[in-house]
């Protein structure tokens, strides 16, 4: 008798945008290498990925490149190629999709879950790391779970170009005593809120009252807090392709809108994006939403529902128009943005993975179907 078993399997490419630039240009072997906006940190432009050399000096994704400049002025500075990238990520899910009896869930450019039944799951992903490195050139690394939040978790641990494993049995032993900002998709905010009520380390959260916490956040995110705590979540690794419920455009400008007109004007050329976007998906918009970062930094986002369903860019652009107009708010603009959520497709969204939180590469809880084991406290 064999001891198989289904695991679940997260793959992370480590320091993935900088790792491609790095095999484009290997002389930057070794340096701190910054990648986003045009690669002028003199822009207004922030930080897609930084290599491990520049997370030394505390360089981080979604840090503005000026402070990047500041924190290492001898940062290689590169521009976002994203086709260059989306050729990269292919060439691996395509390597994680013919590993033998793998279901590939596919979460963005640099990362995926992998499903899949064996007695070995260490030595399985193992496999993985040099199936990916022989054809791509790439390293990654690879969280081993019971469930997809403890795979997701597991991965940072065995960074880089590692494997780690937690499950139920070390769950609390592992993550116990961490902050609940350990968990995925536990911000600073949420902590705080989670703080207010004494629930300050994951495993006050997994003791958490659930009462507390639907009065606190609801109840379909209550509960889910709770079930972080513990770990629990999906088991099933599902490789339905990915449903995109809106498209959306934005842009930061290097000189700050101040004129109606200017912002008007943006706000035409975005929609003109966005409908392009949603004409290749074949289904019209029926709601308009609009981001705004007004100077130096604060945003706010809006929507508003259509009479009806339109590829028209001139609707969309002025009903972003109308939500700015009713901000009533004349700081300078520094970003927009318009997006446009679509009519469902035929048959709605049968996949629990359309989410429409943007694109593939999004973060989703991993909690529908949850499971309900409760992983042993030691």
């Amino acid at each position: 008798m064999t001891d198989e078993r289904p695991w679940v399997l997260h793959v992370d490419l480590d320091q993935f945008i900088a790792a491609v630039e790095i095999l484009r240009r290997p002389e930057l072997a070794g340096l701190p290498v910054v990648v986003g906006g045009r690669g002028d940190p003199t822009e207004r432009a922030v930080v897609s990925t930084a290599s491990y050399e520049a997370r030394e000096f505390g360089i981080r994704s979604g840090m503005p490149l000026k402070t990047a400049v500041r924190k290492c002025p001898d940062a290689v500075f590169l521009p976002v190629d994203a086709p260059a990238y989306e050729e990269a990520s292919a060439a691996v899910m395509g390597v994680l999709r013919g590993m033998p009896g793998a279901v590939v869930e596919v979460l963005g450019w640099d990362e995926a879950f992998v499903g899949v039944t064996t007695e070995d799951p260490v030595a399985y992903a193992n496999s993985i790391r040099t199936a990916v490195f022989e054809a791509t050139s790439l390293h990654c690394s690879v969280g081993v779970g019971d469930t997809k939040v403890r795979a997701k978790i597991a991965t940072d641990f065995g960074k880089p170009q590692g494997v780690y494993r937690l499950t139920r049995d070390n769950w609390f032993e592992v993550m116990g005593a961490r902050p609940t900002t350990a968990l995925w998709g536990v911000g600073t905010r949420i902590a705080a809120r989670l703080a207010s009520h004494g629930y300050r380390t994951v495993e006050d959260l997994a003791d958490a009252d659930e009462a507390v916490l639907v009065a606190e956040f609801g109840p379909t995110m209550g509960p889910h807090y709770g079930r972080l705590g513990r770990g629990v979540s999906s088991a099933t690794v599902d490789d339905t392709p990915w449903v995109a419920r809106a498209h959306g455009r934005e842009t930061t400008y290097q000189t700050n809108l101040t004129e109606p007109q200017e912002i008007s004007a943006a706000l035409r050329e975005l929609a003109g994006q966005v409908v392009e976007d949603i004409r290749a998906e074949q289904r019209p918009c029926i709601r308009v939403f609009l981001k705004v970062r007004f100077a130096p930094f604060f945003t706010v986002n809006r929507g508003r529902k259509l009479a009806e369903p339109t590829y028209d860019p001139d609707v969309i652009a002025a009903t972003a128009v109308a939500l700015f107009t009713a901000l009533e708010d004349e700081r300078p603009v520094r970003l927009l943005g318009v997006r446009a959520e679509m009519v469902p497709p035929e048959g709605g969204y049968d996949s629990p993975r359309s989410t429409g939180r943007g694109g593939p590469s999004a973060q989703r809880s991993g909690t529908a179907g949850a499971t309900d084991d409760v992983a042993p406290k030691p």
